[in-house]
């Protein structure tokens, strides 16, 4: 198992201002698309975490690095890398690239929360094994 997750999504009309340039809080929302997709392939669907267990993925803090503009029309490669495991929380580095160049990346903080009560939980077992198995070095993470 690869510890670093990758994935591509190719920016959309509705994701680009005027000028064809993506816009920022598009950005956000593929972002959390690349998240949903991580936790699905780890074993975790959204879906099913928050329909059938009734806990869900909060984002807490999230800072955003823009480097280079992106446009209508081209690919975006998306790394996700885990940095740290807590008892309710994950740190995950974003690296996204359009070729060889870096054009933004992203720090966030997800915490495992009770979506019934409104609390932050433990994570699961099984979720924090699965979290566990990507946690990756400096080294590893190249960002």
């Amino acid at each position: 198992m690869d510890k670093i997750f990758i994935t591509e999504r190719e920016l959309r009309f509705g994701d680009c201002d005027i000028s064809g340039t993506a816009y920022f809080p598009s950005y956000l929302d593929i972002l959390n698309g690349v998240n949903e997709e991580f936790w699905a392939v780890m074993g975790f669907p959204w879906h099913h975490i928050i329909w059938n267990e009734r806990w869900g993925t909060p984002t807490v803090h999230l800072s955003c690095d823009f480097s280079k503009p992106s446009f209508f029309g081209e690919t975006l490669k998306f790394e996700v890398g885990v940095v740290k495991v807590g008892r309710s929380s994950v740190t995950v580095r974003h690296r996204i690239s359009c070729g060889a160049e870096i054009r933004w990346s992203s720090t966030q903080v997800l915490a495992a929360s009770d979506l019934d009560k409104h609390i932050s939980i433990a994570w699961p077992d099984a979720m924090r094994e699965a979290l566990q198995a990507r946690l990756a070095t400096p080294e590893e993470l190249g960002f």
